[in-house]
């Protein structure tokens, strides 16, 4: 019997075997680099905040899927949403119905916590996963282009900042907001 829940202490091993099984399939294997420690951190952090949540779909004791997202905000609505960032669920397991479930359990949260948007990116070759995702409702956003910054790109952006402090025209207060220099 499979059952959706939340992802408890102790299920970090078998997800970091369900994020490894999802690089596989969109092509880029070597990029999930997540150990169980990392998942038990951000999931389950010391402070009890978590950042990051997954909903599982558990079958008898063995993750066969996952929902991994946190929460958004849109300025025009001031409202918060939630960022799907996987949804997978195993080959052998496709076909019951289980990525709409666990999908539906999002949107069930979005209208029980008062949330405007439920929202994710998928692979434009993806042709299942663009499918799967119309017959459920959403609608693709053609017009917005997701743009990422990372690795060195990442650390030359950041050091823009931190070489010569703020740029010569601002300056930082304690609380870390940039003003115009007077």
């Amino acid at each position: 019997m499979t059952v959706l829940r939340p992802a408890r202490t102790g299920d970090e091993e078998q997800l970091v075997g369900l994020i490894a099984d999802l690089a596989a399939y969109e092509r880029e294997p070597d990029a999930a680099t997540a150990s169980p420690a990392d998942l038990a951190a951000a999931l389950f952090p010391r402070d009890g905040t978590p950042r990051v949540f997954a909903e599982v779909a558990d079958h008898d004791g063995h993750l066969v899927g996952m929902a991994v997202w946190f929460y958004t905000f849109s300025t025009w609505t001031a409202r918060h949403g939630i960022w799907l960032e996987d949804l997978f669920v195993v080959p052998d397991h496709r076909g019951h119905g289980l990525g709409g479930r666990l999908l539906s359990r999002l949107a069930h949260r979005c209208l029980g916590e008062g949330l405007t948007r439920l929202e994710w990116a998928v692979l434009d070759w993806n042709e299942p996963a663009l499918g799967f995702y119309q017959r459920q409702g959403a609608e693709a956003m053609s017009e917005w282009t997701t743009h990422r910054v990372s690795g060195a790109a990442l650390r030359r952006l950041a050091e823009v900042g931190v070489s010569g402090a703020p740029p010569s025209h601002l300056v930082e207060d304690r609380e870390g907001t940039l003003h115009a220099r007077r």
